[in-house]
């Protein structure tokens, strides 16, 4: 069975490495290095199937691959969705979440809630976010992320 303390360490070691990808945004050799090894060490892409659901995604809303996840988190000439920026480049000095909810089972595990990056004005950014989680090799891996910018009541339907 997943424990809680699994998810909410995976959790820590998520928001870490989106930390330290945006310390290496100056050194691109070690920070495209370092977060392929972030992808393959926290998302299931060797084990199946990824749900990606990226925030500040307009054109190519879902990044199935392992490249399209990189060029969201850090972008560069050869990225593989000309929209990315380089979300995890920003770079952000802290990375929290607050769980709504965590639904534990035997090899899988789902989060919900929100998470907050803060910039280096101390400024934050509030995000909804769902990970869902699968056991492979006794370590937790992302297989399911989804995250969006709360709705706002200025934000219209037609």
């Amino acid at each position: 069975m997943i424990s809680k303390e699994q998810v909410l360490e995976a959790q820590t070691t998520w928001g870490n490495g989106v930390v330290k990808i945006g310390v290496l945004k100056q050194e691109r050799q070690e920070c495209e290095k370092f977060t392929s090894k972030f992808l393959d060490e926290l998302y299931a892409f060797e084990a199946g199937t990824v749900l990606f659901k990226p925030t500040k995604c307009a054109i190519e809303q879902f990044r199935p691959t392992k490249p399209e996840a990189l060029s969201y988190f850090i972008a560069g000439e050869n990225r593989a969705c000309n929209e990315d920026k380089g979300f995890a480049i920003n770079p952000w000095t802290k990375v929290r979440f607050e769980n709504s909810g965590i639904i534990l089972g035997e090899k899988r595990a789902i989060a919900m809630g929100n998470y907050f990056f803060t910039d280096l004005k101390g400024n934050e950014a509030k995000v909804e976010y769902t990970f869902g989680y699968k056991l492979v090799d006794h370590k937790l891996k992302i297989d399911l992320h989804h995250s969006s910018f709360p709705f706002s009541l200025d934000d219209t339907i037609a």
